[in-house]
């Protein structure tokens, strides 16, 4: 029998689909840990975790993460229990040491970047790009709509609509990208509001306005490196300041269905502390 607290899930990518399942796990009694690129490149930085590395601690919603100089520093952070370690680890090296139970991959590209269904008994993938049964045992369906959170054990996430989420009808209208090569200044942060046509961030001295009036959901750090094109960051017309600093209802879903992967596989050998 294991104890569930003896559990540990390892996460790639701490952008915020993949911190809301990071959030959940660690409220439950499992062991979590991030691992995360030098320079992560995510959005929603305040439900993000990946901003433990701009930052050394970061916390979402009552619950802390805090960077990890190296694989015995997560350990320490692990065995402490108050925090989830996020260590620096693009190429996954980490995986061989910590020997977690479960893996997943939440990086969101949309394509598998290297995970392979060896490296922990339950690998788990996040929407489209892999396969259940083949280089993941499941794939957890991240595209709003009715399967959303659904855990798939054959096949496929469905593929990306490339459509953002829609919010009060928009869609398109509410992403900032960037409108060439550059490095990104920002000059309205997350958490501010906008009006339509008021600039939110430069890149090469090009403005970026916004296209409607809401409140700035998701931006990229300054002084990020960002090609033309790229989407970096969004706007939320409902302009309610508590959605940029809570986990999304996207995201607590993925998590609901992580969670049932986990318990489902392994429901017979878990039991729970007294």
């Amino acid at each position: 029998m294991i104890k569930l607290r003896d559990i540990l899930v390892v996460i790639k990518g701490g952008g915020d689909l993949g911190s809301g399942v990071a959030h959940r796990l660690f409220r439950c009694g499992f062991k979590v840990c991030i691992l995360e690129k030098e320079k992560p490149t995510v959005e929603r930085r305040m439900v993000s975790y990946a901003s433990a590395i701009f930052f050394g601690e970061f916390e979402v919603e009552g619950v802390k993460a805090k960077k990890a100089k190296d694989v015995d520093e997560v350990i320490k952070i692990l065995e402490s229990g108050d925090a989830i370690p996020v260590l620096i680890d693009p190429q996954w090296n980490s995986l061989k040491k910590l020997k977690p139970m479960v893996v997943v991959d939440a990086i969101m590209a949309k394509r598998n970047l290297g995970t392979r269904i060896d490296e922990a008994p339950l690998v788990i993938g996040l929407g489209p790009g892999f396969r259940a049964g083949e280089d993941v045992h499941i794939v957890v369906e991240t595209l709003r709509g009715h399967n959303l959170g659904k855990v798939i054990e054959s096949g496929c996430a469905e593929k990306d609509t490339g459509e953002p989420e829609s919010i009060m009808g928009y869609t398109f209208e509410r992403i900032l990208y960037s409108p060439s090569d550059g490095v990104l200044k920002i000059v309205k942060d997350i958490g501010e509001l906008v009006q339509e046509g008021e600039t939110v961030c430069m890149v090469n001295g090009l403005n970026v306005p916004a296209k409607l009036s809401g409140i700035v959901r998701g931006l990229l750090m300054n002084g990020t490196k960002v090609k033309r094109g790229q989407k970096i960051g969004e706007i939320d017309p409902r302009g309610k300041r508590e959605y940029v600093y809570t986990i999304s209802d996207r995201a607590r879903a993925v998590a609901g269905g992580v969670l049932e992967a986990i318990l489902s596989k392994f429901r017979d050998e878990i039991y729970l502390d007294p």
